[in-house]
């Protein structure tokens, strides 16, 4: 089955100087392998508090503790300098997020954790066409992780790749021990669902396109965050490191995350990823739109035009902005409020030493897809959706 990821990962090379690229059916996955590689049960592991929930389970399920780190409120990426020293001190690993494809600070987490000792791991699902410091997202750490669920629209695969390329066979040992064998049924729901959902929405049938989804058991959640069930959360944990015990929460919203992809599904996904640069060419093009707007986010820290895969617009009345959007049958997805240290609380998670800045981000960001920059902005002009103040203004206890 080797040969048959062959052409994917070659491509994948090609867009991060050569840097080794193992295939995986998910992006989740990979991060699994990544953290039981590089992690030690027990451990310690940085991470943004706006992030989505499943891959706070992915790092429990590794059998590791999440350490939320600050973030910058402009964009959501990590505040490194807001780490305090006594954070630093006993950590495993740093997670990047990479939120909406927003760089984090690779260049100084990368130094930082040299000086640490301890690897660094890109999630760079968001970020497939993101640069930083004059370098693809994902070419500074041990490991990083892609999706291809996101920019191409694949709704499958992934990548986890590797700086040191000898580590090739030992991932790849470790990813098909994982792997649950192929299904025909699942095969032939994966190959058929884009047409059912394109039928239903020419049918402007989206509330029947969305039922369909929901029987499918491919969209689980009924609020932002999904049921964190404590109780059993805290009964999981002493089986950890291990995926089976904590399934139901990774594998929310991608029941196939862990499935040997069949010969369809990787040609299909090859096909979306050789069309990637044109993808990339128009969610840069909206990007530039949205950020030049009255609810960009002026000041934030960006070398160049990124293709963000969702561009969080920082408005007052989120949830109105997403209410007014919805009925122009513009979807907003991808938020994550509240920040995991809330969601979780102390007994899952280390909270973050400085929260305000990242609960200010969540309640204020509105990610919109760069694809639909001029008709986002006249809806939220028309609504009167106001942009947000800066943090600096908000009152102390808003924040």
């Amino acid at each position: 089955m080797v040969s048959a990821y062959a052409e994917l990962e070659e491509r994948m090379r090609g867009r991060l100087a050569g840097r080794e690229c193992l295939y995986v059916p998910s992006c989740r996955f990979g991060l699994y392998l990544a953290l039981r590689h590089w992690c030690r049960p027990g451990g310690r592991v940085l991470m943004s508090p706006v992030n989505d929930d499943v891959i706070f389970f992915v790092v429990l399920a590794a059998g590791l503790r999440p350490v939320q780190a600050p973030l910058d409120p402009r964009d959501g990426s990590i505040d490194t300098a807001a780490v305090p020293d006594s954070v630093w001190q006993g950590l495993s690993a740093v997670l990047t997020t990479n939120l909406y494809g927003n760089p984090d600070p690779a260049p100084g987490l990368r130094s930082r954790c040299d000086r640490s000792g301890i690897p660094l791991i890109e999630d760079a699902a968001h970020a497939i066409g993101s640069t930083v410091g004059g370098r693809p997202v994902g070419t500074y750490g041990e490991a990083s992780v892609f999706s291809l669920s996101k920019h191409t629209a694949a709704k499958a695969g992934g990548f986890l790749t590797l700086a040191d390329p000898a580590l090739r066979g030992e991932l790849a040992a470790a990813r098909d021990a994982l792997l649950h064998p192929t299904r025909a049924a699942a095969e032939l729901a994966y190959l058929t669902r884009p047409y059912a959902e394109a039928a239903l929405r020419g049918l402007r049938l989206a509330r029947a396109a969305r039922a369909t989804v929901r029987l499918l058991g491919l969209d689980e959640r009924k609020e932002i965050r999904m049921p964190l069930r404590a109780d059993e959360l805290a009964r999981a944990l002493p089986a950890a490191p291990a995926l089976d015990p904590f399934d139901s929460w990774v594998r929310v919203d991608m029941h196939d995350y862990r499935l040997r992809p069949g010969a369809g599904r990787l040609r299909r996904t090859t096909g979306k990823l050789a069309r990637l640069d044109d993808v990339l060419a128009t969610h840069r093009d909206g990007t530039a739109r949205l950020l030049a707007s009255e609810y960009g986010t002026p000041g934030a820290p960006r070398e160049v035009a990124q293709p963000l895969f969702r561009v969080p617009l920082l408005v007052e009345e989120r949830d109105t902005a997403i209410v007014a959007l919805a009925r122009q049958r513009i979807t907003t997805g991808y938020v994550y409020d509240p920040p995991l240290d809330r969601y979780a609380g102390e007994a899952f998670t280390e909270p973050s030493a400085a929260p305000g800045p990242a609960a200010w981000f969540a309640r204020h960001a509105l990610p919109v897809d760069p694809r639909h920059a001029d008709e986002a902005l006249a809806v939220l002009r028309t609504a009167g959706i106001r942009p947000a103040s800066h943090l600096s203004a908000a009152p102390e206890g808003a924040r």
